[in-house]
């Protein structure tokens, strides 16, 4: 079937459900249903005068897939990670893995460019398709099977909804005595959820700017502090275990492999026909410039502070990053304050796509969630996340390395079956995803091989697996936390055995 062909099955499949306010976006809905949810249509209308996005979980039907500005998946990802919270991840390696600056920053650069090829794979599904993430998962881990990563992947975004408060409220705080982390935490969510709430276009528009602004205060940032980033300036450490440096790497393979649950989001409004390589390469180098660049900066100055008192001081034992951002930039006066202030107000940047996404991914659970509409979730995510975010922000660190590395086990897992099945199964061709079936379970794989690879990952992640709370035998073997590479592979390998069993067994599953 050629694009075109499958293009226009889009079109008859969307004729009934892709216009709507929001609500009714999967399924059908019966008629008592209906009228229970007029206050939301109504309510819909009027903010979309007001230029809300009001589309839910319905695939965007080639017609409205006309954006041409490809360059906006750069900035989407760039601005999304090139921020206070990958400047912390980086800093983990020196002050939680004991790690020397060297090591850590090959480290971020090796585990980088290997891993962010896997968002942004994902990505090229959002112009193609027009379905979100989790929907698009259906098409591997079947209608039903797939609320099993849309359920996960709620929890994950919103934990690093949670991570990304407790970091641009920290660093708020740090400008003032009068003003806590808690109401930073406070502040920070509000802008994020304003921003969320009014949908993709807007959060397009106001990524493709926020990276300035930051770009700047990081180049402010290396200018001032610059004279300590040398050799003689870091403390001696011991040559690095190959077991920290794994663990390091696991956690920064976490961080990056996560976006794969979110980028094909984020190219639902863009142009059907364009090329699949570009939108590759956009995203890839997105990802890999931020993430090492930010990351890079991070390790750097986390790994020199213990040589000067006050980056020392700030840092408060590397549970304060707004702190140590605050005494890098204190030479400045007032003017370093203002960077501080502009640095935390950013963190947006990061935390918009993320709700947005855990937003979109609580629709994909059940039917019922489908029919709420997708701003509401904006505002749910932002209702848990800051009471969350108040209590974590005193163990930063701790916080931070046990979420994302279980976030990343099971996107690992996740991602090794959404593109074992786009590469080896469907052979790249987009067109055989028929977009109509995209909520018809009878016509989708009815997912047991799915399932099943990622269970069979899960056996495999578990005993290689280290954290604070478990060290598995193979980790406490002296291997580190190898969970996410083991994951990976495992999961690729059975859904390649598993599939063609499951297509034999189940031939009238067509999608």
């Amino acid at each position: 079937m050629s694009l075109e062909d499958n293009l226009q099955n889009e079109k008859l499949g969307h004729s009934e459900s892709g216009s709507g306010l929001g609500v009714i976006t999967d399924g059908d809905v019966p008629a008592s249903e209906i009228e229970e949810q007029t206050n939301f249509k109504r309510l819909s209308s009027f903010l979309s005068k007001w230029g809300v996005e009001l589309r839910g979980i319905t695939p965007v039907p080639i017609e409205e897939r006309v954006d041409k500005r490809l360059y906006h998946m750069f900035f989407v990802w760039f601005s999304a990670n090139f921020n206070i919270l990958s400047f912390s991840t980086g800093s983990a390696g020196p002050v939680f893995f004991s790690l020397g600056v060297r090591d850590s920053v090959l480290v971020i650069l090796v585990v980088s460019i290997i891993t962010c090829t896997i968002p942004a794979c994902c990505a090229t599904f959002g112009p193609k398709l027009g379905m979100r993430s989790m929907v698009q998962s259906r098409f591997s881990w079947g209608y039903y099977g797939a609320r099993i990563p849309s359920f996960l992947n709620v929890f994950s975004l919103e934990c690093w909804v949670i991570l990304n408060l407790i970091v641009g409220g920290q660093t708020l705080a740090a400008v003032s005595d009068k003003l806590n982390a808690t109401l930073g935490i406070v502040i920070i969510g509000i802008i994020s959820l304003v921003v969320t709430f009014l949908g993709c276009k807007v959060i397009h528009r106001y990524e493709s700017l926020v990276w300035i602004p930051n770009f700047i205060a990081f180049l402010i940032m290396l200018g001032i502090g610059g004279k300590h980033l040398q050799q003689s300036s870091y403390p001696v450490v011991p040559p690095a275990p190959a077991s920290a440096i794994l663990s390091f790497g696991g956690l920064m393979a976490s961080s990056i492999i996560s976006w794969c649950t979110i980028t094909a989001d984020y190219g639902v409004y863009h142009d059907a026909r364009a090329s699949s390589t570009r939108v590759f390469i956009y995203t890839y180098l997105a990802f890999v410039i931020s993430n090492v660049s930010a990351s890079a900066i991070g390790a750097a100055f986390a790994a020199t502070a213990p040589g000067v008192t006050a980056y020392e001081n700030g840092f408060n034992g590397g549970d304060d990053i707004g702190g140590l951002v605050e005494a890098v930039l204190a030479p400045l006066g007032g003017f370093g304050k203002f960077l501080v202030v502009v640095l935390s107000l950013c963190l947006p940047s990061s935390i918009a796509p993320t709700m947005y996404t855990c937003g979109t991914s609580f629709m994909t659970i059940h039917e019922f969630f489908a029919r709420v509409p997708r701003y509401m979730f904006a505002i749910v995510s932002t209702a848990i996340g800051i009471p969350l975010a108040i209590v974590g922000a005193n163990t930063f660190f701790e916080t931070l390395v046990d979420l994302v590395s279980v976030i990343g086990y099971w996107t690992a897992s996740f991602g090794a079956i959404v593109l074992c099945e786009h590469f080896v199964f469907r052979r790249r061709d987009y067109s055989s995803y028929k977009v109509e079936n995209w909520n018809k379970a009878r016509l989708l794989p009815p997912g047991f091989a799915a399932v099943g690879a990622f269970l069979c990952s899960i056996v495999i992640i578990v005993p290689a697996m280290q954290q604070t709370w478990y060290t598995g035998p193979i980790a406490k073997a002296g291997t580190g936390d190898v969970g996410v590479l083991t994951g990976t592979f495992v999961a690729a390998i059975s859904y390649a055995v598993l599939r063609p069993l499951e297509k034999k067994w189940w031939p009238t599953h067509s999608s």
